[in-house]
């Protein structure tokens, strides 16, 4: 027994920690319990075991009499004065009380009473050391699964990572080497119980730290993260110094630094992003690489709603919804995307005035007409001269006899338009014919008139000629 006791002292001090004081009191306090069954009820007994040598030795305190009434409490005072010659009748004596062999039962009830103090002095050494690692990086070793739960060796202890701390995407088996966060450290009923994880977003935070300097000594810092493990993180970043670059610090020298991270995290995709106090560029940042058309802010409600050209949308919400509810988590506001229909309604504008134009000048259906602007057939002209009744009657759907009567009501209103105008001009014409001759009229007239004044006046000059010279 008194070698088994040594080993078992040195084990638990070398691989447990624990103090070889804490575990002979706790072993002696097991004897106590297991000594009362082999040796009786002695009066105010206790054990004591050196913890060098390993030797155990039981003692009571009895009382010295003259008859002894009760052997579990008293003593005579015959014997009494071969242990003490100085004895008197009711005093206390204390006598060493261990039996030659505790007995079978006696030695099993010590040790199993003593391994359970032993396992209760484990459990408080863990929580004094761990409960002030909560939020730290521990790294262990696989040991065994329980409905789901992974535990995991620490060196002298045991945590347990639960199955919502799991990541759904990555599997483990005994022996796997792997890293967790330490969420929290319980004591509970059972013990204290050192919870672990590797879905937290915390993990991504202190891994961060330890692979990015400028964030560990507060040059950088991480405003804001959100995550899906497994599948995708955003981090936010931001520094005071204008001359430093956070997000260059954390990808590192040809993403060095990030590629740590991201092995670490099995492949899980990670996006840094600037982080601005200006909600406009914060989103912007945070939903690409979708390029944004517009973001309207609703400061009441806190909500944000972005608007995307429809080739955009799927990068702006991302695989089932994560791109946009990640940006969410992110920025704190309510992020709605949808599909800007302003290139829509345009278009849609568009269709609806070549529509109407064809509909008044042609007595064609409103509908029909809209079913010819969406089939390319965008002017009078375009039905009249480029395309037959099959064609019409195609883009329709409807038999050649309507595509020939619809042809023929486009061709009678662009006819009918040319007609007009040849009328027009022929009316014109004679306007100008008939305006025209009053004026040639009173041109020619006018010369005639003027000659036949000139011929009587000549006439004249050459009498008073003649006169002058007679």
């Amino acid at each position: 027994m008194t070698n088994e006791l040594l080993a078992l002292f040195e084990y638990y001090e070398k691989e447990k920690g624990i103090k070889r004081e804490t575990m002979v009191e706790a072993l002696e306090t097991a004897l106590l319990s297991a000594s009362r069954k082999s040796i009786g009820p002695a009066r105010e007994m206790r054990i004591h075991i050196d913890p060098d040598k390993g030797d155990i030795r039981a003692f009571a305190t009895l009382v010295v009499c003259d008859r002894v009434e009760n052997p579990y409490d008293e003593i005579d005072i015959f014997t009494a004065r071969r242990l003490n010659p100085d004895i008197n009748v009711d005093d206390d004596l204390e006598v060493d009380i261990t039996p030659a062999n505790f007995g079978r039962i006696a030695a099993q009830t010590a040790k199993q009473t003593m391994m359970q103090r032993l396992r209760q002095a484990e459990k408080e050494m863990i929580y004094d050391e761990f409960k002030d690692r909560a939020g730290d990086i521990v790294s262990g070793t696989v040991r065994r699964f329980e409905r789901g739960d992974v535990f995991i060796d620490l060196g002298k202890f045991e945590g347990v990572m639960h199955q919502r701390e799991r990541v759904s995407t990555e599997e483990y088996n005994v022996g796997d080497r792997i890293r967790a966060y330490v969420v929290a450290v319980e004591n509970g009923p059972r013990g204290p119980e050192i919870i672990l994880s590797r879905s937290h977003p915390n993990f991504v935070r202190r891994l961060f730290e330890s692979e990015v300097s400028e964030i560990a000594d507060r040059t950088v810092e991480i405003r804001s993260l959100a995550r899906e493990a497994g599948y995708r993180t955003k981090v936010a970043v931001y520094s005071a110094d204008e001359k430093v670059d956070p997000v260059g610090a954390c990808v590192g020298l040809r993403g060095a630094r990030v590629k740590n991270i991201v092995r670490e995290l099995n492949n899980e995709k990670v996006d840094i992003i600037r982080w601005s106090d200006d909600i406009h560029a914060f989103v912007s940042e945070a939903l690409k690489p979708a390029e944004i058309k517009s973001i309207t802010l609703d400061e009441e409600n806190n909500s944000v709603l972005v608007r995307v050209d429809e080739e955009e949308l799927s990068k702006a919400i991302g695989r089932r919804g994560q791109n946009a509810r990640l940006t969410a988590r992110l920025v704190g506001w309510d992020v709605q995307v949808q599909k800007d229909e302003s290139a829509h309604e345009a278009f849609e504008a568009q269709v609806s005035q070549a529509a109407s134009a064809i509909s008044d000048a042609a007595d064609i259906e409103e509908e029909t007409a809209i079913a010819l602007v969406r089939g390319g057939l965008m002017s009078l002209e375009m039905i009249a001269n480029d395309v037959d009744e099959v064609d019409i009657a195609d883009v329709l759907g409807v038999s050649v006899e309507e595509g020939k009567s619809i042809l023929d009501k486009a061709k009678a209103a662009v006819g009918g338009g040319d007609d007009a105008s040849e009328e027009a001009g022929e009316e014109s014409a004679e306007a100008d014919e008939s305006s025209d001759s009053p004026e040639a009229a009173a041109e020619e007239e006018a010369p005639e008139a003027a000659a036949e004044a000139e011929e009587p006046a000549e006439e004249e000059q050459a009498k008073e000629e003649e006169t002058a010279e007679g």
